[in-house]
């Protein structure tokens, strides 16, 4: 295990405070809407399929939002289609991998994929195992290291998976910085996710965006849209890091480094 492994997964889970602050979703789901027209103003789409995964427990009504607004950018989005998330059940990862070689012999190009929480996990695995598939990765407030109990949903994950949230071997996969542009989005005020366990190692290809949102308002906050929509535009083979600048810090706050 490395050092930056070893520290994060002595961090606490979030506060309650910041899990009762999770009823801010109301309010970010209303400022999207308000922003709609502006956010119409983000980077178009070539066209590419997005496969876009939900979180923990969650179904693909819980991305309705993300996918209509990426659809409307021009980009060919797909939820997962397997119902509510409940882990790593017996056949999801198969379903999941023959999802993406579906999309991607349908089309005939590589496949971006966005996942939200867990959806997130699987979405760096999909990554990491079949990257010749994969256009690039975008994950939102996921837990991609340390401890699996630096989350408040360990308990969740382990009643309807059935399998123990102790899973070296899986999360082996979803640490280590996949062969294709990756991005992580988190909030250091995610409720769910201890924020430092969402950081991914910086690189070449890859980067941390900092957002003030809420971890189950990731799906419809503005500045979270507006992010995704400027990740997946980039040229394939063209990939640079994220520059919120022009939008100042209260948007997007320079991010920390793992």
């Amino acid at each position: 295990m490395t050092a930056t492994a070893t520290a994060t997964a002595t961090v606490p889970p979030p506060s309650r405070l910041l899990m009762l602050a999770e009823g801010r979703v109301l309010w970010e789901t209303g400022a999207t809407l308000a922003l709609w027209p502006w956010l119409q103003l983000a980077p178009r789409g070539d066209g590419h399929p997005v496969l876009v995964l939900p979180g923990l427990v969650a179904s693909d009504e819980s991305t309705r939002i993300l996918r209509r607004y990426l659809r409307g950018l021009g980009y060919d989005v797909h939820g997962w289609g397997l119902g509510h998330n409940f882990g790593p059940r017996k056949g999801v990862e198969a379903a999941m991998v023959q999802r993406l070689r579906q999309l991607n012999e349908q089309h005939g190009r590589k496949v971006s994929l966005v996942g939200w929480s867990l959806g997130g996990v699987f979405a760096r695995l999909l990554a990491s195992q079949h990257p010749e598939l994969v256009r690039s990765v975008i994950s939102l407030g996921s837990p991609l290291r340390g401890s699996a109990r630096s989350t408040n949903a360990w308990q969740v994950y382990e009643l309807v998976s059935g399998n123990s949230a102790h899973d070296p071997r899986r999360m082996a996969h979803v640490q280590s910085t996949p062969a294709v542009p990756a991005t992580s989005i988190y909030s250091r005020s995610d409720g769910v996710v201890a924020w430092r366990c969402s950081l991914t190692d910086t690189g070449p290809q890859a980067e941390n965006i900092e957002v003030l949102a809420s971890h189950v308002g990731m799906g419809s906050h503005p500045a979270v849209l507006y992010a995704l929509a400027d990740r997946l535009a980039q040229p394939e083979g063209g990939w640079k890091p994220f520059d919120g600048r022009a939008l100042g810090p209260l948007v997007y706050p320079r991010p920390a480094r793992p």
